[in-house]
This record gives structure tokens, sequence and C-alpha cells, in this order.
């Protein structure tokens, strides 16, 4: 029996260095080739998720597990959960003046090498640039460009499909990615990410968003709904049509499991 691609066990956290439990035992399996979606009130731990998941230091691991293939990714680092196949796509890009799209791209696959790899030649790179930025249909004058610098939220969002296409991850977190993006840029971040999972029809994704609008373009096999920190229900894409006229206030918290 093969593994799930991502498996969240009864996962808690909390604020580091004891801050406020945010995350009150969650539980999610994806499994190859799937699109999750996840919604939730502002506050119930959408974004906490995220940054568990991808390591970020500001939050605590209390209780519970979180696995790729199979494998707790804990006690990695941030950059070895990439190397693993792990990609969080933020709600708010960094802006990087001076460093250009395309250095940047370079740098992250070469951290992501082995040694026994080396550092991919500046041909091949710019081989597999060009490649990349001809699937998703952006202009090459893109890769020259300073990392979000005066970039729209449209071009931000853009800029991370890109890193997604030359990343390659086994398993993608995006966070609100339509988050500030009018209909034509909605369009065109999710034909970049249709596009990739059909380039690679094993990768996972995990999206996070408030609005079902763009799930009118990326059909999720799952809909979620956070709740104070757990996911509350689950359901097909009908479900975000449910969220869509009635708002969360129909929803409630899970009861706990009984004790022995």
């Amino acid at each position: 029996m093969s593994e799930h691609l991502l498996e969240i066990r009864d996962l808690q956290a909390r604020v580091a260095d004891g801050g406020i439990e945010i995350l009150r035992g969650v539980d999610l399996v994806i499994e190859p080739g799937e699109m999750h979606a996840l919604m939730g009130p502002n506050g119930s731990g959408k974004s906490t998720l995220a940054k568990v998941i991808a390591g970020h230091p500001g939050y605590e691991v209390t209780g519970g597990d979180v696995l790729l293939d199979g494998k707790s990714v804990l006690d990695l680092e941030p950059d070895e959960r990439s190397r693993s196949g792990l990609f969080l796509a933020f709600q708010y890009p960094a802006e990087i003046p001076g460093v250009s799209i395309a250095n940047f791209l370079r740098t992250s696959l070469n951290a992501r090498r082995s040694e026994e790899e080396g550092d991919l030649d500046v041909f091949a790179f710019q081989k597999l640039l060009n490649d990349k930025l001809g699937l998703l249909q952006v202009q090459p004058s893109f890769a020259a460009r300073y990392v979000n610098d005066g970039f729209s939220g449209g071009e931000k969002k853009r800029n991370e499909i890109l890193q997604m296409a030359m990343l390659e991850p086994s398993m993608a977190v995006m966070d609100e990615t339509d988050s500030g993006l009018d209909i034509d840029a909605l369009r065109i971040v999710s034909e970049g990410v249709s596009t990739l999972r059909g380039q690679d029809d094993r990768m996972g994704v995990l999206l996070i968003t408030h609005y079902k609008r763009i799930l009118g373009y990326l059909q999720p096999d799952q809909v979620h709904v956070m709740l104070n920190g757990r996911i509350a229900h689950s359901g097909g894409p009908e479900l975000a049509d449910q969220l869509e006229e009635m708002g969360y206030d129909w929803l409630h918290e899970p009861e706990p499991e009984p004790v022995g």
C-alpha cells in the first residue's frame, strides 16, 4: 500500500515561546494528484497551518505530526522540507530589490540540488527557465525584473507560479493565492496552476482561500472548512457553493472525541 502524499495527524500548534494555541487537532490527508481547498473565517487557523507545514519558526508544534510521503517533516528545517518536495506560496510575497527573478530561481534550484549533482550550469538553467516561461506564457523579460519589486498583486502571484514550475514540488501549499487579485489576474494564476498540474498529475495542492471565485477555475477534489483550529467539515466542491450562499454561521465545531 502506497503512502499518502501529505498526512496531517492531530496537529496542534501555538505561537512560539508559549503563546496562544491556534491549531487544536488538525487531521487531513491528501493523495498524489489531488487538490484540496481549505476555507474558513478569519482567525480560524488556515494560514497558521500553512506556515507550520512549511516550518515557520514563529510557531511551536505541541502535538501531532505532518508526514510527506510517509515521513515526518517536523524535525526538518524549512530548506530541508523544500528539498523533500514541499512548496509554500505566500499570501504576501516578499520584495527583494536588486535581485533578479532569474538569479533568485537559479540560487533556489542550486540550493535544492545534492552535492553529487552539483550546481546547474548557466546554459542548462537558461534552457529550463525558457521552457517554463513558455509553458506559462510569460514573457522572457519578466525574469530580468527584481523579485516582486514594484509588482502588482497579479505579478507577484505569477512569480510564485513560475517558482513552482521551476522547483517542481510534489506538494504545493498555496496560502490565499487569490488575495487581492482582479478577475484577469485570477484567471492567469488559475491557468498557471492548472498547467502545472497538467504537467505533473501526481502533484498535490492545498489551496487556502476565503472565496469561492478561484474554485470556479480550479475544481478541487475536496473542500474543507476550518473553525477554531480544527477542520470542522469536509465535502465536495458543492460545499463551497453552500458557504458562498450561507456563510459560516450554520456550521459548528465538531464535538471532541470521548476519552476512555
